[in-house]
C-alpha cells in the first residue's frame, strides 16, 4: 500500500501494521488482505459483494478488523457483510471507511452490516469514517447496521463520523429477543455545507431487553443534521433515547425521537438537546490561557467522547 492508503488505514482503523489476529482488508473494490483464525472465518460472498464473517461458538477475546479504503477518485461501491456470532463470545470487531479523493468525481461507499448474535455473545463493534482529499469531488457514505440478538446477548456499537464526509445517510436497526442489550454511542461532526442524517429504529421484543441509544453531534458552518429515533416496546423492557447537540455559526440540526410501548410494563425515555457552547465555558478557559479558538476546540473534544 502507499502512503495514502497506510494514512487511512490508520485513520479509520487506528492500524499502523498488518494486525494480529483475522481481518479483511478492502481497497478500491477488491481484496487488499486477508487472514481467518481458528475460531474466526471470512468468506467471499458469490452472489454480491461483501463477505461472511463465521465465529465460533465460545470464542473469546479475539479481534477482527474489517476496514474499507477508497483513493482511486470516482469510485463508487456496495457492500453486503454478514456477521454470525455463535453462543458464548465475546469478541471485538473494528470497522470503518476511509475516502482519499483528489478528483472531481463522486466518490461513495454504501454497506449494509447485518449482525446474528448468538445467545449470551457480547460483541464490541468500532466503526469510524473519514474523509479527505484536495479536490472537487465529493466524498459520500451510507453505511446500515442491522442487529439480531438473541436470548441474553449484548451488542455495543461505537460509530464516530468527524471530518471530510459531504453527506451521509446513517441507518442502524435492531431487534432484541429476552434478556438481550444494544447499546449504541455515535458521534458525528459536520461542517461546510456537509448534510449528516441519522435514523435508529429499535423493536424490544423480549422480556426485560434494553437499548441504550445516545448521539452526540456538533454542527458548524452551514452544515445540516438531522436524527430520528425509533424505539418500539413490545414487551417488559427498558429503553432510552438521547442526542444532544452543539450548534453553531448557520448550521441547522433537526432531532425528532419517537417512543412507542406495546406492553404495559414498557419503560422508555427519550432525550433530546441542542444548543450554542455556553459563554461562560469560552471565557473560564480563556482566563487559563487559552484563545477563543483553543478554547472552542477543547470544548468540543471533550463534548464528542
Amino acid at each position: 500500500m502507499d502512503k495514502i492508503e497506510q494514512n487511512l488505514l490508520e485513520q479509520v482503523a487506528g492500524l499502523h501494521e498488518i494486525p494480529a489476529g483475522a481481518y479483511n482488508i478492502r481497497a478500491n473494490g477488491k481484496m487488499a488482505g486477508r487472514n481467518t483464525t481458528a475460531n474466526i472465518d471470512i468468506v467471499t460472498k458469490e452472489d454480491k459483494p461483501g463477505i461472511d464473517i463465521f465465529v465460533k461458538p465460545g470464542t473469546k477475546n479475539e479481534s477482527l478488523h474489517i476496514p474499507v479504503i477508497l483513493s482511486a477518485s470516482g469510485h463508487q461501491e456496495m457492500v453486503y457483510n454478514d456477521f454470525h456470532i455463535g453462543e458464548g463470545c465475546d469478541v471485538t470487531i473494528i470497522a470503518g471507511c476511509g475516502i482519499h479523493n483528489c478528483g472531481v468525481d463522486t466518490s461513495k461507499h454504501d454497506g449494509v452490516h447485518t449482525f446474528y448474535v448468538g445467545k449470551g455473545s457480547k460483541v464490541r463493534y468500532v466503526e469510524r469514517h473519514y474523509g479527505e482529499g484536495d479536490g472537487n469531488g465529493e466524498n459520500i457514505m451510507n453505511p446500515m447496521t442491522v442487529v439480531y440478538c438473541e436470548e441474553n446477548a449484548c451488542m455495543e456499537m461505537e460509530t464516530t463520523q468527524i471530518k471530510g464526509i459531504d453527506s451521509t445517510n446513517r441507518v442502524t436497526k435492531g431487534e432484541l429477543k429476552d434478556g438481550a442489550v444494544l447499546k449504541v454511542h455515535e458521534n458525528i461532526m459536520t461542517h461546510g455545507t456537509q448534510y449528516a442524517r441519522t435514523e435508529f429504529e429499535v423493536d424490544l421484543n423480549g422480556q426485560n431487553c434494553s437499548a441504550d441509544v445516545v448521539s452526540r453531534s456538533v454542527a458548524k458552518d452551514s452544515s445540516k443534521q438531522e436524527f430520528f429515533s425509533k424505539i418500539n416496546g413490545n414487551a417488559a423492557c427498558a429503553g432510552h433515547s438521547e442526542c444532544d447537540a452543539i450548534i453553531m455559526d448557520s448550521s441547522c440540526v433537526t432531532a425528532s425521537p419517537q417512543l412507542t410501548a406495546n406492553h404495559v410494563d414498557a419503560s422508555l425515555i427519550h432525550e433530546a438537546a441542542i444548543g450554542k457552547i455556553a459563554g461562560e465555558q469560552l471565557i473560564k478557559l480563556m482566563t487559563l490561557g487559552m484563545t477563543e479558538e483553543e478554547a472552542e476546540q477543547q470544548i468540543i473534544s471533550g463534548f464528542l467522547k
